[in-house]
């Protein structure tokens, strides 16, 4: 059995130098200073709740009753709701998005993460989906938002258009499942600050189903001249005024498009409603929600949030621009940093695995750091640009493990270490990490998050 234990999941304790010596393999944790390690152990163990004693203690007491029938098998239950939405039960209460203590400065330029160690499957619940907002987020009056398709250069389309939301809906529509990932997700382990949980290590990701209007459509409708158009600022109606470049190839490939729905009803108002772009693949800034105009034209626009916020940051001081695509990527979620597992024997492994190039084509499993690596199960569906569910059986022996996945996409692409990224990209980024991430089991049964160096 795996459990929470949030009263340890902030504590961090330097492992043993050499308990994986055949390779001289060792198990570095975060080394970061004394003061950002404390504020880090009080802030994440004030932000999680629950603990493992006492799931223990209800699962004895289930136990020692089980031949005693209870109410809830003797009576009535609760009427069928008259009205209203429906809500998880009160002892999930625990799973839900959290904020990161100190990430920002205020709460309205925020993250909350998603639970993806709670998750089942690739689909996020709309109600668990992560959150990432320049300023706030708004209920707009669907009524009276608009869309507006424009050019640059009033030769580049035949027809400038505006749409009412009433008008996209009655357009022929798609329905497509897909992920969304911040560039920023992982950030916090490029400097080896290694946050305790799956949640804040890789909780800005989320997976739905989205539906709504295919762009090229609208494209098409106004006249579009794709010979001279090859570039798209989208803009979002948000105080921020979210600006960004999209490739028309992409819009070519039939693959964006705006949607007004997720998870078979309508946006929420934290991810966009009524209308927002959808990009796959493609880091989730680019998503531009609130979606308020379309302006083609014939070169990049170059705007805030594509030159000085969302690069990459090089080690020879240069930085790279408009790296866009999400690569090949996965985590192991269960067992994960703050998870103990209660006794040895047979356990499932699962992770997600996702590619913004395509389709997961593999993923390869190690309980021993990388020394030994076995292909894991790829859970149906395996969709493009979608998360996929991977599963391996694991006896464990009640010794130290580090357990760590590694993906592969259907281009040949090979999710790569902490070392072989950092040989390329140095240590000062923030955004696009896609590293193998490690997870040490120890002897105790807890879970933490280490690097290996």
């Amino acid at each position: 059995m795996v459990t929470h234990d949030p009263s340890r999941s902030g504590r961090l304790r330097k492992a043993p130098e050499n308990f994986l010596s055949a390779d001289g393999v060792r198990t570095v944790f975060a080394e970061a200073a004394q003061d950002r390690r404390d504020f880090v152990r009080r802030a994440f163990a004030a932000a999680l709740a629950g603990a493992a004693a006492g799931t223990a203690t209800a699962q004895a007491e289930g136990d020692a009753n089980i031949l005693t029938l209870p109410e809830h098998s003797k009576g009535l239950g609760q009427p069928v709701a008259a009205e209203g939405y429906g809500k998880p039960s009160k002892y999930e209460a625990n799973v839900q998005r959290r904020p990161s203590p100190g990430l920002t400065q205020t709460t309205q330029a925020s993250v909350s993460f998603a639970p993806l160690q709670s998750l089942f499957g690739i689909v996020t619940p709309s109600g668990l989906h992560f959150e990432r907002h320049h300023q706030g987020w708004w209920d707009i009056d669907p009524s009276r938002h608009r869309l507006m398709v424009n050019g640059s250069d009033a030769t580049l389309l035949k027809k400038p258009l505006v749409f009412t939301m009433d008008e996209l809906m009655r357009l022929p529509s798609v329905s497509r499942f897909h992920f969304i990932e911040c560039g920023a997700n992982t950030g916090m382990e490029w400097g080896n600050v290694a946050v305790p949980t799956c949640q804040y290590t890789h909780g800005m990701l989320s997976c739905s189903e989205f539906t709504g209007v295919p762009l090229k459509l609208l494209f098409d409708l106004c006249g579009v001249d794709y010979k001279r158009a090859r570039y798209v600022l989208a803009e979002g109606a948000d105080g921020s005024s979210m600006t960004r470049t999209v490739p028309m190839e992409l819009v070519e490939s039939g693959e964006v498009f705006v949607a007004y729905g997720q998870n078979g009803e309508m946006l929420r108002p934290e991810q966009g409603y009524p209308l927002r772009l959808v990009v796959p693949g493609v880091q989730g800034v680019s998503w531009v929600k609130y979606l308020r105009r379309l302006e083609v034209g014939d070169q990049p626009y170059g705007t805030k949030d594509e030159t000085v916020h969302y690069i990459d940051l090089m080690p020879g001081g240069l930085h790279r621009q408009y790296t866009s695509t999400q690569e090949c990527k996965s985590v192991v979620t269960t067992p994960s940093g703050g998870q103990v597992l209660l006794d040895k024997g047979y356990y499932q492994i699962s992770g997600l695995a996702w590619s913004g190039r395509g389709k997961v084509k593999r993923v390869d499993v190690t309980t021993d750091g990388g020394r030994n690596w076995h292909t894991a199960r790829l859970q149906d569906p395996v969709m493009s640009k979608c998360l996929t569910r991977f599963t391996l059986d694991w006896q464990w022996d009640g010794k130290p493990a580090i357990v760590q996945s590694r993906a592969m996409d259907e281009t040949g692409y090979v999710q790569p270490s902490t070392r072989q990224l950092r040989a390329v990209r140095g240590t000062r980024s923030i955004y696009h990490n896609n590293a193998i991430q490690s997870w040490l089991v120890e002897e105790s049964g807890e879970v933490r998050n280490v690097q290996l160096s």
